[in-house]
C-alpha cells in the first residue's frame, strides 16, 4: 500500500509544535516542582505559552520561503516532463536550496540542448537520406538505360557506343566516389580510424596536391600560386587526411573558377601555436547567407546544382570533419571583390619535431 505522503511545509510545521510541546512539558513540570505559589505558576505559565506560540509564528514565517522554492523546484519539473525544456527556478533561499535551484537550471539548459542536438541530428538525418537517394538516382538511371540500349542494339553506330561507354564509364566512376565519400563520412564520425598524427611538411602536402589535380588545372588554363613562410611550417597531423582536406578544397576552387583564372595557396603562422592556410579563388564567391551551410553534408547552393559542375555536397563536409578532427576551423570568406577564401587552421608541430614556430613572408 502506497504511504502518505506530507508536504514540506507541513512536516516542518509538525517537526516544530512536536519540539515545542516537549519543551513546555519539561518547563511546567520543573514549575510543579518548584513550590511556585498559584499567581506566579500561571503568570510563568502564561509567559511560557506565549514565547511558544511566537516561536511557532516565527518558524511558520521563516519556512514559507522554503516552501515556496521548493513548490516552485517541483513546478518546473513538472513543465520539463510535460516537455518544456529550458525552464529554470529562480536562485532563493539558504545555501543548500541555491545550490539545488543552481544544478536544476544547468540540467535544464543541458537537456534543452541535448534536445536540440537529437532534433537537427534527427532533421539532419532526413535530409542525408533524401540526398543520398536523389544523388544515387541520377548515376542508377544513367547505367540503366544506356546499358539497355546497347543491350537492345538500339545503338549500333560504333562511335554512338564508345559514347555510350564514356558516359556508363563517367557514372560509374562519379557513384563509387558518391560511396566512398559517404564511407569515409560513417568512419569519421563513428571514430573508426585510429587518429595518430605526427609531424608533417605543409609545403609537401600543398604541392603534391597540386601536383595531383594538374591536369583538371591545365584543362581550364587556371594559374596557381602558393605563398608560404619561410622555413616551411610542420604542422602536427595524419597526412593523407590533411592531403584530402586539401584537395577537397582545391577540387572545389577548380570547379567554381572560370577559365583562365587564378588560385592561390598561402598560409600564415598564428598566435597559439597554430598556422592558417587559406585557398583563394576567383570565382562567383559564396553568398553571405549560404557560408555557414556550405560545410552542411550534401548542400549545394543553387548555382552549383548543375550536373555539369560535379560534387555531391560532401567534400567540403568532409574537409570540416578533418580540420575539427585536427584540432583546428574551417570557414569560408569573401577574397576582395571576386571570388572565396576558404581557410582552415592546423596546430603547428613543436620544436622537437623540427617545427619552424616563426618565420617571414616571401
Amino acid at each position: 500500500m502506497k504511504g502518505r505522503t506530507v508536504r514540506l511545509r507541513t512536516y516542518l510545521l509538525i517537526s516544530n509544535a512536536v519540539s515545542l510541546f516537549a519543551i513546555l512539558a519539561v518547563l511546567f513540570y520543573c514549575y510543579s516542582r518548584m513550590l511556585l505559589s498559584a499567581p506566579t505558576f500561571v503568570w510563568l505559565g502564561g509567559a511560557t505559552l506565549l514565547a511558544g506560540g511566537v516561536s511557532f509564528v516565527l518558524h511558520l514565517a521563516l519556512i514559507v520561503p522554503l516552501a515556496r522554492a521548493a513548490n516552485q523546484i517541483g513546478e518546473a519539473s513538472g513543465k520539463i516532463a510535460s516537455g518544456v525544456l529550458g525552464t529554470e527556478v529562480p536562485i532563493v533561499g539558504p545555501a543548500e536550496f541555491r545550490l539545488l535551484a543552481e544544478r536544476f537550471n544547468a540540467m535544464s539548459r543541458r537537456l534543452k540542448t541535448s534536445f536540440e542536438d537529437v532534433t537537427r541530428s534527427e532533421t539532419s538525418r532526413r535530409e542525408l537520406v533524401a540526398n543520398v537517394a536523389h544523388d544515387l538516382r541520377t548515376p542508377l538511371a544513367l547505367l540503366q538505360s544506356h546499358s539497355e540500349a546497347l543491350l537492345d542494339g538500339v545503338v549500333e553506330d560504333e562511335a554512338a557506343r564508345g559514347d555510350y561507354l564514356q558516359v556508363i564509364r563517367k557514372e560509374s566512376i562519379r557513384l563509387g566516389r558518391l560511396v566512398q565519400d559517404l564511407f569515409d563520412l560513417s568512419k569519421l564520425d563513428a571514430g573508426a580510424d585510429p587518429f595518430e598524427p605526427r609531424p608533417v611538411a605543409l609545403e609537401d602536402v600543398l604541392i603534391d596536391t597540386l601536383n595531383v589535380y594538374r591536369p583538371k588545372l591545365e584543362e581550364k588554363n587556371l594559374e596557381v600560386v602558393v605563398r608560404l613562410p619561410e622555413p616551411s611550417p610542420v604542422v602536427w597531423g595524419v597526412e593523407h587526411e590533411l592531403r584530402r582536406i586539401a584537395a577537397n578544397l582545391l577540387d572545389n576552387a577548380i570547379r567554381h573558377s572560370p577559365n583562365g583564372g587564378s588560385i592561390e595557396w598561402c598560409a600564415a603562422i598564428e598566435d597559439g601555436g597554430m598556422v592558417s592556410i587559406a585557398l583563394r579563388d576567383d570565382g562567383d564567391g559564396v553568398p553571405e547567407e549560404e557560408r555557414d551551410r556550405i560545410f552542411e553534408r550534401f548542400y549545394r547552393s543553387d548555382r552549383s546544382r548543375r550536373r555539369e559542375s560535379g560534387g555531391a555536397g560532401l567534400g567540403l563536409a568532409i574537409a570540416k570533419s578533418l580540420a575539427e578532427r585536427h584540432g583546428g576551423e574551417i570557414g569560408v570568406a569573401p577574397a576582395g571583390d571576386r571570388g572565396s577564401e576558404f581557410r582552415f587552421t592546423l596546430k603547428l608541430a613543436d620544436a622537437g619535431s623540427g617545427a619552424a614556430l616563426d618565420g617571414g613572408g616571401t
